[in-house]
């Protein structure tokens, strides 16, 4: 079966939000089955999807380089060994091979329901800090989020709020729509849901939603309120302690204070 077409592929799988890395040949020394500018593109589980760069050790290294590529986020160039590649014949290719091996990593979606000042510091301080910020409220106004890559202004129950695996979801609509935001949230595989409310606020919701049939598993999901304990009290203060979790959940780190750690060897 021909397998299908690079670049449709890639595509797709951007639309899809799927992370990928991207393998070309720069440079031949001596003999190769593969030309310079050869690609091929390669899954996130190890997959060749599209297109070759040669066989045996080659595409071995490449998809080995690509997975460490993924994990890290780093781009790299890697020299691959042809001497045991042979050409169609039987015959030794020899030489070498220059691959540059490309991660292509998604940025996380922060979704980002409401439409106040802290709202707007999040969809700030979050597009600056590597997420892609979708705000989703119907009083939502462009102005106020320019920073924002969609904006969604007619979705009332919050029926657009699809957010895929190790998207981010924060929930600050001044209690309107609490509980339809969060229901939408916990039926998705979201990686992190936040509610941006005081605690007596955040033991209701969360007794409605017990209330309505959801287990103890799926309401641990909910971060509320949300944030790290930094004393904030204004809404870009409160916006930073929201922001600096959603970092640390997303680095896996334990959010301890850097000055509460012990000091790294020397050398």
């Amino acid at each position: 079966m021909q397998k299908p077409d690079l670049l449709s592929l890639q595509l797709e799988l951007r639309d899809a939000r799927r992370p990928h890395a991207l393998a070309t040949v720069i440079e031949i020394l001596g003999s190769s089955s593969a030309k310079p500018g050869a690609k091929a593109l390669i899954g996130e589980t190890g997959e060749v999807l599209a297109g070759w760069i040669g066989g045996g050790c080659a595409q071995a290294m490449a998809v080995d380089t690509a997975l460490k590529a993924l994990a890290s986020g780093e781009p790299c160039v890697i020299d691959v060994d042809l001497t045991d590649e042979v050409f169609g014949a039987g015959m030794p290719c020899g030489g070498s091979m220059r691959v540059y091996v490309e991660p292509v990593v998604p940025k996380p979606r922060a979704w980002l329901l409401g439409h106040g000042r802290i709202v707007e510091a999040l969809c700030e301080f979050a597009g600056r800090l590597g997420f892609d910020a979708i705000v989703d409220d119907h009083q939502a106004l462009p102005t106020r989020f320019p920073g924002a890559c969609r904006l969604i202004t007619d979705d009332q129950r919050y029926q657009q709020l699809q957010p895929f695996a190790g998207d981010f979801v924060v929930v600050a609509t001044h209690h309107k729509g609490d509980y339809d935001a969060l229901t939408q949230a916990l039926n998705s595989e979201a990686g992190y849901i936040a509610l941006v409310s005081s605690r007596k606020r955040a033991q209701l919701v969360i007794s409605r939603l017990a209330g309505e049939g959801w287990d103890e598993t799926s309401l641990k999901r909910i971060r509320a309120p949300a944030g790290l304990d930094l004393g904030a009290k204004t809404p870009e203060e409160i916006a930073l302690a929201i922001v600096a979790e959603m970092v640390a959940v997303r680095r896996g780190a334990g959010c301890v204070p850097l000055s509460g750690l012990p000091a790294s060897p020397p050398g």
